[in-house]
C-alpha cells in the first residue's frame, strides 16, 4: 500500500578509534530505496519509512561497513565504524548488473574512489584513469583525446554514467570530476549484459548521490598554462522530493614545447590547444514510497578549442616550402541529454526499473577565417549523432541460491554529417538478455550470461559470457569466458569522401558485419590484513575488425562507380578484412589505503589485410607494452584538522602509433597535499601540491607521436568546501 504510518530514524556516526564523527557515511536501508549521508557532524535522519524493522547498512571508505536493526522509530543512534586497511569491502555494481562487495564478485572489477581521486588531486576524468590505473594510457592530438585500455582504444569500450552509456565524442570530457562517488573498470568483454562496445572493458563513472537536507560543494583547482577546473554541486532534500544541480567549467590555454616542425621551420601551432567547456547536470527524484522512486535529468555540455588564430606554419608548396595560416577554424562540440523512469521493489525478492533517454551529440567547424568557400563566421556541421535508449529491468531472488537478471532494450540511433555526406540516417537495435548469479556447494559461485540482438543491417546476433570464482579464506580464484560485439557506425555504413589530396575516394559498405570478440581470464586474489594482492592473465581476440580495402577494377564496375575511377586513382570501402590479438598479465599490489601500486605487460599484435591478400602485422595502433604506477600517502588528525600528503608516479613505456612509429618512454611523478578543516557543517580543504616534480616533458619537433603534452613542472593550488545540513 502507498498509505501507511511513518517511521523515521536519527543518528551520528562516528570512529570507533578516535571518537570524531564521519563526514559522507553512506547509509541504506534493506529492502528499500531509502538512504542518506552523514553530515559535518556525522548526524543523519530517515524519514519516510514504514513502521516495522528496518536494517541500517553503513559503509564508508577506509572503514569496515556495519549493519545496525531498529525495531521501530528511533532517535540518537550511535554506529562507531571500525578503520579497515583496504577497499575489498567497496560495493560495486558494473560486474554483473547487481550489487555485490568486491571481494565476492565472480567478475573482477576494480575501482577508483573518490577519496583516491581527492588524494591525487586529479581534475579530469582522463586524469584519474591515467594515474589511478596501470592499464590505461593516453594519447592527444589535434582533434582531441584518445584513451586505451589493455592495448584497446576507446572505440572498444564502453563508457557509462550510473549504469548509463554516453554516446558522442565527448563521453569522458563532460563527467564533473568533483561529483564522482567511485569509477568501476571492469576489463575485459562485457556484451552479455551490455551489448555492443564493450570489447575491450567497460568503465562505469557512478556519482555521488548524498541525502542530506542541503549539501553545497564548490570545487577549485588551478595551475600553471591557464588551466582551470571550477565545479559547484548543490543538493537539496525536501521530504519525497529531491533536487540534484551540478556545474562544471573547465578551460586552458594554448602551449608550445617546441616552435620548430619535423623539417626545421618554426610553427605557431601549439603543442596543446587551449579550450573552455561548461557542463550542467540537473536530476530530480520524487521518493513516492521508501520502494516506489521516480526521476528525470538531464545535461548540456558544450567545449570549444581557442586555437591561435594568428599562428602561421611552413607547408611544402610546388617543391619550396611557403607560409601559411595554422588555423582557420575552432572545433566545437556541443551534447545535451534527456531522461526518466522508474525503480520498484517489489518486494525484498524483486526489483524493477525502467528508464528512457536520449544522448545527441554535435561537432562543428566554426571559421573565423576565409577557407575556400568558408568565410569567417560560418558554422559547418562535422557530424549529429542521436541516441535513444529504452529499457526494463527485473532482478528476482530465485530461493538463496539463484539471482536472476533480465531485460529487454530498443536503440536508436542517428547520425547527420555534412563532412561525410550522410544527410539523416538511423538504424535500431533491439535486445533480450539474462543472467544468472549462482551459489554453488564447495565455496563456489558462477555467472551465467546471454544477450539476444536483432539489428535492423546485421539482424540476429548471440553473446554469452560464463565467469566461476573458488573462495577460501582470504584467496579468491576467478576464470571468465565472454563474447563480445560491436555493431558497425552509421558513419563507417554509409559515409562517403572524396580527398583530393591524396586523389583517392571512399564509400561506405550497408554489408558491414559487427566486429566481434572472445576474451579470457585467470584472477588470483590474496587479502590478508592490510596486504592485498592481486594477478591476472587475459587474451583477447578480436576478428571482423573493420578498415578499409581498395576495390578491384570489377568490383569498381560492379558498384557503378566507373566514373569516379575515372577521376580518382584509388577506390576504397570499409570492409571486415582485419583482426588483432592482446594478451598480458596485470599485477596490483595494495598495503591498505597507506601505498600501493600496479603494473601491467602487454603484448598485442593488428594484422591488417593488403591489396595482394597477405597480412601486415604490426602492434596495435597506440598500444603500450609496460605501463605502472605506484602511490603513497601519509595521513595524521590533529583535532579538527587532518592532513594528507600523497605521492604518485606514473610510468609508461614506448607507445606505438601506425602513423609516427613509436612515442618514448616517460615517467610522471606528481607530490599532493591536502588539509582538511572539518568546522562541523562546514568542511574546507585547501590543497597544494607539485605536478610533474621532475620537469618531464616531450619536447621533441610538432607533429611527432608526443609521449605528453606535459608543460613540465608546474604549482597548482586548489580549494574544495562543503556544507552538508
Amino acid at each position: 500500500p502507498l498509505l501507511h504510518a511513518q517511521t523515521a530514524l536519527s543518528g551520528k556516526v562516528v570512529s570507533a578509534g578516535t571518537n570524531e564523527p564521519l563526514v559522507g557515511v553512506n547509509i541504506r536501508v534493506d529492502n528499500s530505496l531509502t538512504g542518506c549521508t552523514t553530515n559535518g557532524k556525522g548526524e543523519f535522519i530517515i524519514d519516510n519509512l514504514p513502521d516495522g524493522q528496518h536494517t541500517l547498512r553503513f559503509s564508508y571508505i577506509g572503514f569496515t561497513p556495519k549493519k545496525y536493526t531498529a525495531d521501530g522509530q528511533e532517535e540518537n543512534i550511535l554506529v562507531k565504524l571500525e578503520e579497515s586497511y583496504s577497499n575489498l569491502s567497496q560495493v560495486v555494481v558494473t560486474g554483473t548488473g547487481t550489487h555485490r562487495r568486491m571481494t565476492d564478485s565472480p567478475v573482477p572489477v576494480s575501482v577508483i574512489t573518490a577519496k583516491e581521486i581527492g588524494s591525487a588531486n586529479v581534475s579530469t576524468l582522463e586524469e584519474a584513469l591515467v594515474k589511478l590505473t596501470p592499464n590505461i594510457s593516453s594519447y592527444t592530438n589535434g582533434m582531441g583525446t584518445t584513451m586505451s585500455l589493455n592495448g584497446i582504444n576507446e572505440d572498444y569500450i564502453l563508457i557509462l554514467e550510473n549504469g548509463r552509456r554516453l554516446a558522442g565524442e565527448d563521453r569522458y570530457t563532460r563527467i564533473n570530476v568533483a561529483n564522482i562517488k567511485r569509477i568501476e573498470i571492469l576489463n575485459g568483454a562485457a556484451s552479455a549484459l551490455y551489448g555492443s562496445d564493450a570489447i575491450g572493458g567497460v568503465i562505469n563513472i557512478i556519482t555521488d548521490d548524498a541525502r542530506n537536507t542541503v549539501n553545497v560543494s564548490s570545487y577549485t583547482h588551478y595551475s600553471g598554462e591557464g588551466r582551470l577546473t571550477e565545479s559547484v554541486n548543490a543538493d537539496v532534500n525536501a521530504g519525497k522530493f529531491s533536487s540534484y544541480t551540478s556545474y562544471q567549467r573547465r578551460q586552458a590555454g594554448s602551449w608550445q614545447n617546441n616552435n620548430i616542425d619535423e623539417n626545421g621551420y618554426e610553427t605557431g601551432r601549439p603543442t596543446s590547444v587551449g579550450f573552455y567547456s561548461n557542463t550542467v547536470n540537473q536530476r530530480f527524484v520524487f521518493n513516492a514510497t521508501d520502494k516506489l522512486s521516480f526521476y528525470a535529468r538531464g545535461t548540456y555540455f558544450d567545449n570549444k578549442t581557442r586555437r591561435p588564430q594568428d599562428a602561421t606554419y611552413y607547408a611544402k608548396s610546388k617543391g619550396q616550402f611557403v607560409q601559411k595560416d595554422a588555423y582557420t577554424y575552432n572545433l566545437k562540440h556541443e551534447t545535451y541529454t534527456y531522461g526518466a523512469g522508474m525503480k520498484y521493489m517489489i518486494n525484498r525478492s524483486a526489483y524493477t526499473d525502467a528508464e528512457f533517454y536520449s544522448d545527441n551529440y554535435s561537432s562543428n567547424y566554426m571559421y573565423f577565417k576565409k577557407s575556400g568557400n568558408y568565410l569567417p563566421g560560418d558554422r559547418v556541421t562535422r557530424k549529429q549523432v542521436r541516441y535513444y535508449n529504452g529499457s526494463i529491468k527485473g532482478i528476482f531472488r530465485l530461493g538463496s541460491r539463484n539471482k536472476l537478471s533480465a531485460g529487454v532494450e530498443y536503440v536508436n540511433e542517428g547520425l547527420e554529417s555534412e563532412s561525410d555526406n550522410i544527410d539523416s540516417r538511423h538504424m535500431y537495435t533491439l535486445a533480450f538478455y539474462a543472467q544468472d548469479e549462482i551459489k554453488l556447494p564447495l565455496n563456489l559461485q558462477a555467472v551465467l550470461g546471454i544477450r539476444y540482438i536483432y539489428n535492423e543491417n546485421f539482424k540476429n546476433y548471440a553473446t554469452p559470457n560464463v565467469s566461476l570464482m573458488y573462495k577460501l579464506g582470504g584467496l579468491n580464484l576467478r576464470a571468465a569466458y565472454a563474447a563480445g560485439f560491436r555493431t558497425p557506425t552509421l558513419s563507417q555504413l554509409y559515409a562517403t569522401d572524396e580527398s583530393k589530396t591524396s586523389n583517392r575516394y571512399t564509400t561506405g559498405n550497408i554489408g558491414l558485419k559487427p566486429e566481434k570478440n572472445n576474451f579470457y581470464s585467470l584472477n588470483a586474489e590474496y587479502n590478508y590484513r592490510r596486504l592485498s594482492v592481486s594477478v591476472t592473465g587475459f587474451i583477447n581476440n578480436i576478428r571482423d575488425m573493420i578498415n578499409y580495402r581498395t576495390l578491384s577494377d570489377q568490383e569498381i564496375h560492379d558498384m557503378g562507380l566507373d566514373d569516379k575511377h575515372a577521376t580518382f586513382d584509388e577506390i576504397r570501402q570499409r570492409d571486415n578484412v582485419d583482426k588483432a590479438k592482446t594478451k598480458g598479465i596485470s599485477l596490483n599490489l595494495g598495503a591498505g589505503f597507506r601505498a600501493g601500486g600496479g603494473y601491467t605487460y602487454m603484448d598485442t599484435e593488428a594484422k591488417q589485410l593488403q591489396a595482394d591478400g597477405s597480412y601486415k602485422v604490426s602492434p596495435i595502433d597506440k598500444s603500450v607494452r609496460h605501463m605502472g604506477n605506484i602511490n603513497g600517502q601519509w595521513e595524521h588528525a590533529w583535532s579538527f584538522y587532518r592532513l594528507n600528503v600523497n605521492v604518485h608516479g606514473h610510468l609508461q613505456g614506448e607507445r606505438y602509433s601506425q602513423t609516427y612509429g613509436y612515442a618514448p618512454k616517460f615517467q610522471q611523478w606528481d607530490l599532493n597535499t591536502r588539509h582538511t578543516f572539518n568546522l562541523q557543517s562546514v568542511v574546507l580543504e585547501p590543497g597544494v601540491g607539485i605536478e610533474n616534480i621532475f620537469d618531464k616533458k616531450d619536447d621533441r619537433p610538432w607533429n611527432n607521436n608526443f609521449s605528453t603534452l606535459s608543460p613540465g613542472r608546474s604549482v597548482y593550488v586548489s580549494l574544495s568546501v562543503r556544507f552538508k545540513k
